[in-house]
C-alpha cells in the first residue's frame, strides 16, 4: 500500500501556536516503526498550477504565490505566509492527487495530513490553504473512468470549503458528518450535513454512521472515495466537543473503509483535524493507516 508524507516540509509557525504541526511526523514515524516496509512510504509531489487552476480563482493563486495576502486573509488562514508555508501547502495538496491516483491503481491509499477542506475557490480558512481534496477530485474527473466522486467528511468540523467548491455540481457527493456547534459556526450545504450534538458517544457516532451508509449515498453510483478521517472527534481534542474514544474512531475507521472496499470503490484516505495531545493524534491516525492496510491486504489476498 502507498502511503505519502510531506512532514520534511516545514511549515514555520511562531512560538504558541496552537496548530500541532509535530503530529505528522510523529504519524510517518510510527508507520515507519510498525509497519515497515509493508507499505510504500513516498515523498509528496507538489500540485501543480494546472490542477490548482481548476479548483482556485487566479487571483486567490497568485496572492498566495506572490506573498502578497493581506492580513485579515492570513488570520482566516491560520498561519503566516512564507515561502515555506506555499511549499508545505504545494506538497500537501500534490499528495492527495498522488494518493488519488495511487489508489486507483491499488484500490487504497493513504496521505498521512491532507483533509483542508477549509479552503474556498477564493480564499483559505481554517488552517487550509489549498483544498486539496477538491484540487484531486478534479484531476479524477479528467479521467473517462471517474464520472461520480464521493467525499465522506468524518472530521469533526464541517467542510464547509469542499461543500462550496462542488455546489450543484453532479460528479461530486459531499457528505460531512461534524460537530453542530462547532466551527465553522456558518455551515456551507453540500450533499448531505449531519450535525451531531456535544458530547456524542462511540454508540451514538456509529449509529449515526451507519444509518448514512444504509441509505443515505450513492454509493452504487461512485466510481471513487475520499475519506477525511478526521482524528478531532477524540474526546481528548482541544476543538472537538465530541466524546468518542480511540476503539470508537477505529471501528469508525474499519466501518466507512470495509463498507466502501466491499462495493469495490477505490478509496483515497486523507487525515483531517487532530488537536489533542500530539501522542494521541498520531496514535489515532496510525489506526487509520492500520485499517486502511487491513483493507489493502484483504483484496490482495482475495
Amino acid at each position: 500500500m502507498q502511503v505519502f508524507y510531506c512532514d520534511h516540509f516545514e511549515l514555520p509557525l511562531p512560538d504558541g501556536h496552537r496548530f500541532p504541526i509535530t503530529k505528522y511526523r510523529a504519524t510517518r514515524e510510527l508507520v515507519q516503526s510498525r509497519l515497515g516496509e509493508s507499505v510504500s512510504l513516498r515523498a509528496a509531489p507538489a500540485a501543480s498550477d494546472e490542477q490548482l487552476q481548476r479548483v482556485h480563482d487566479a487571483s486567490y493563486l497568485n496572492s498566495v504565490s506572490q506573498g502578497t495576502l493581506s492580513e485579515l486573509d492570513q488570520k482566516r488562514i491560520g498561519f503566516p505566509w512564507s515561502r515555506k508555508m506555499l511549499q508545505r501547502s504545494l506538497r500537501s495538496t500534490g499528495a492527495t492527487v498522488a494518493t488519488s491516483l495511487a489508489a486507483l491503481d491499488d484500490s487504497i491509499a493513504v496521505h498521512l495530513s491532507g483533509g483542508t477542506h477549509h479552503a474556498f475557490a477564493d480564499q483559505g480558512q481554517g488552517f487550509c490553504v489549498f483544498n486539496d481534496v477538491a484540487v484531486a477530485a478534479q484531476e479524477l474527473l479528467t479521467r473517462p473512468s471517474i464520472r461520480r466522486i464521493l467525499v465522506v467528511d468524518l472530521d469533526v468540523h464541517q467542510g464547509n470549503g469542499t461543500a462550496s467548491i462542488f455546489s450543484g455540481n453532479p460528479h461530486v457527493f459531499t457528505f460531512s458528518m461534524h460537530g453542530d456547534r462547532n466551527y465553522p459556526f456558518r455551515k456551507t450545504n453540500g450533499d448531505l450535513d449531519i450535525g451531531l450534538p456535544d458530547g456524542t458517544t462511540d454508540e451514538q457516532y456509529l449509529s449515526e454512521l451507519q444509518l448514512v451508509f444504509d441509505s443515505g449515498l450513492p454509493l452504487s453510483e461512485t466510481d471513487f472515495a475520499f475519506y477525511v478521517a478526521g482524528a478531532d472527534p477524540f474526546h481528548g481534542d482541544r476543538m472537538g466537543r465530541i466524546k468518542m474514544t480511540k476503539e470508537g474512531l477505529r471501528q469508525r475507521d474499519r466501518y466507512v473503509l470495509n463498507e466502501l472496499r466491499q462495493r469495490s470503490i477505490p478509496t483515497a484516505v486523507v487525515m483531517g483535524g487532530g488537536y489533542a495531545e500530539v501522542a494521541d493524534v498520531a496514535e489515532i491516525h496510525f489506526n487509520t493507516v492500520q485499517e486502511a492496510f487491513d483493507c489493502f491486504t484483504a483484496d490482495k489476498d482475495a
